[in-house]
């Protein structure tokens, strides 16, 4: 099963040029030797534009006298002849970034601009309605993630129902303060984690109005000691509301994943996601179907499409976003995250979230290295 899933996934068509991929992966060899990472995950490659015969980028430097200054310009130009042939090659090298870690952009502090110091890329993994897997694609993508080697973490702002902690086997889990007034968050199979459900009573529900709510999130998201992240995975609620305003108000949101089932009902809400997103000038990267079919165990090469066939992947089609493939109703699945031990986390990790993540990062990538970041809203009331 998990070969027919690997398939749809790296069979997703990408939004982006073949030649550009190619560019993508040829400068992701150059490594920084400063910190060991190459200039793509580390957001030093930007304004790349390939076209036919030619290629330009601007290479920005984060540290005073960086080792990557003497060498990278040349190192550019082998890889990328050696991927795109004889082109024409333009490469322009800023030190505007100087002083600046990940995530904070050349324009301005990170308060202002949106951006979480340290932080590279925030996903937000969202749904229309509730059911239909959000939390288990975010918890078992923040973990394939780190099995990959990125630094990841991954914040559950759903405040009235958290998941985190059950999925993660830390229902007693409580992060520290530190000296800083900073929350420190926790850590298992490699994620660094916070939610709500670490702070309350999981018996007891938390009965706030959309205030209070929103302070907590901009706690969880500005004065917790994440440190240096490639990734900070952002579980969200069901729906359209406070807290997704909250969120798209102060960070800047590299990308959105949209969880669905094929249902009909749950495409409605889906697409209301997009829209939203959309409106906000957050870009899509993908749509996700779950529960797509049921294979029983004794019969695994049947599959039953309980909620509908391919409703998911039409309804990509049809928004002009990535169709990012396809998950089964797959008990084990279930039971793994309701045991704290999500099967991404197993020894062989999880075939179809691993080729996710995979692809997931190298959309963020490519996104970062071509476009702009994208800018926190403001919303006025008339």
């Amino acid at each position: 099963m998990s070969a027919q899933i690997l398939r749809s996934l790296h069979h997703s068509e990408y939004d982006v040029s073949h030649s550009l991929e190619l560019v993508i992966d040829a400068l992701s060899t150059i490594i920084d030797p400063d910190s060991g990472k190459d200039i793509v995950r580390l957001g030093l490659v930007r304004d790349l534009k390939v076209r036919p015969g030619s290629v330009s980028m601007t290479i920005f430097f984060n540290r005073p006298g960086s080792k990557l200054t003497g060498s990278v310009e040349q190192s550019i130009r082998e890889v990328v002849r050696q991927s795109s042939g004889d082109v024409q090659i333009d490469i322009k090298l800023d030190n505007a970034m100087i002083g600046f870690g990940p995530g904070v952009t050349v324009d301005g502090d990170s308060s202002s601009s949106g951006s979480v110091d340290g932080i590279a890329n925030i996903i937000a993994v969202a749904s229309g309605k509730g059911g239909v897997g959000k939390s288990t694609v975010a918890a078992n993508l923040a973990i394939s993630l780190a099995r990959e080697g990125y630094d990841v973490g991954l914040v559950d702002t759903d405040i009235y129902g958290p998941s985190v902690p059950t999925m993660f086997g830390l229902e007693s889990g409580r992060p520290k303060v530190g000296d800083d007034r900073q929350i420190i968050p926790l850590e298992k199979y490699g994620v660094k984690l916070l939610s709500m459900g670490f702070l309350v009573n999981q018996e007891k529900a938390v009965v706030w109005r959309g205030p209070m709510v929103s302070g907590a999130v901009k706690q969880f998201l500005k004065e917790t000691a994440w440190g240096d992240l490639d990734f900070l995975i952002l579980d969200l609620p069901p729906g359209t509301g406070d807290i997704q305003l909250t969120i798209v108000q102060t960070v800047s949101i590299s990308g959105a994943v949209i969880v669905s089932t094929p249902q009909k009902v749950a495409l409605a809400d889906a697409r209301r996601g997009v829209a939203m997103f959309e409106q906000v000038n957050v870009p899509v990267l993908g749509l996700i179907e779950n529960m797509s079919w049921f294979s029983p165990p004794d019969s695994p090469e049947k599959k039953y499409y309980i909620f509908g066939e391919g409703g998911a992947r039409r309804l990509a089609g049809e928004l002009q976003v990535p169709f990012l493939g396809e998950l089964p109703l797959d008990p084990d699945l279930r039971e793994s995250c309701d045991d704290g031990y999500p099967l991404a986390a197993r020894d062989d990790g999880h075939a179809a979230f691993t080729a996710l993540a995979k692809d997931i990062a190298r959309r963020c990538f490519i996104r970062n290295a071509t476009e702009a970041r994208t800018e926190i809203i403001e919303i006025t009331r008339r």
